[in-house]
């Protein structure tokens, strides 16, 4: 599994990462079922990041659709170390 430095988890008004470059979505399936969406991964800085937009990729989850436990898990399943949490 690739270490993935940091995952950001973006929340409302935050979808997408321009800056990253490299960019490929990843479908990911946990114990606790779908995280919010794919996770976007590519590269920040010359560092290797995910982000997840946590209302989905187009807000289609309202805050009690979220699957948080699916979120964590799913970001942890692809080798996130740290977790950073946007809102």
């Amino acid at each position: 599994m690739t270490k993935i430095n940091i995952g950001f988890i973006g929340g409302s008004g935050l979808y997408k990462v321009p800056e990253i470059k490299n960019v490929k979505w990843k479908k990911v399936s946990t114990n606790f079922g779908n995280p919010s969406s794919e996770i976007c991964i590519g590269e920040l800085n010359n560092r290797k990041v995910a982000f997840l937009p946590r209302h989905g990729k187009n807000h289609t989850l309202s805050p009690s659709k979220i699957n948080y436990r699916a979120n964590i898990e799913a970001l942890k399943k692809i080798g996130v170390e740290n977790i950073i949490s946007l809102s």
